[in-house]
């Protein structure tokens, strides 16, 4: 990726449904090479596609937790994997070095049907040694874009200076 490259990631993160005009006219380029570049950093899997930012309250998920597994054995990974893919109120999860293994989005309407969800599904998950439940309170930092250029190592402070 080149600085281009990042301006359009950019650009296209804070606003996903600019049109390529715009785009084109933001980062400077002609719109027919704005348009290969995009097409060039989807297929390169660098742009993964384009959402809109939804407000979960508003849509009945008003109660979020972070989850925390820990998995029995190890050979269990891909088919936990697979399970927590096939639960629509996991919106996101990490696998983890070290304990836990993980640490998993959850969403719900409230409470109660966390607690159903827990019950009937989660504890059910393949290989769970352990979950830990924590209530989010409120988002201090709502989900945004990665910074507008990757730091390198020379961007940073030495640790002794």
């Amino acid at each position: 990726m080149d600085s281009m490259d990042r301006k359009i990631v950019a650009a296209l993160q804070v606003e996903g449904r600019i049109t390529l005009t715009e785009l084109a006219d933001k980062v400077r380029l002609s719109v027919s090479r704005c348009q290969r570049r995009v097409r060039d950093l989807e297929a390169a899997g660098i742009i993964h596609g384009y959402r809109a930012v939804v407000d979960a309250a508003a849509m009945g998920y008003g109660f979020e937790v972070l989850l925390f597994a820990t998995l029995s054995r190890p050979d269990v990974v891909t088919e936990f994997d697979a399970a927590l893919a096939g639960i629509p109120e996991v919106i996101e999860a990490q696998r983890l070095f070290g304990e836990p293994d993980y640490l998993i989005r959850v969403v719900s309407a409230d409470l109660p049907s966390y607690q159903r969800l827990y019950e009937s599904v989660l504890i059910h998950l393949p290989g769970v040694r352990g979950l830990n439940s924590t209530i989010v309170m409120k988002q201090a930092v709502r989900p945004r874009p990665l910074p507008g250029r990757a730091p390198r190592d020379t961007d940073r402070p030495a640790a002794n200076a």
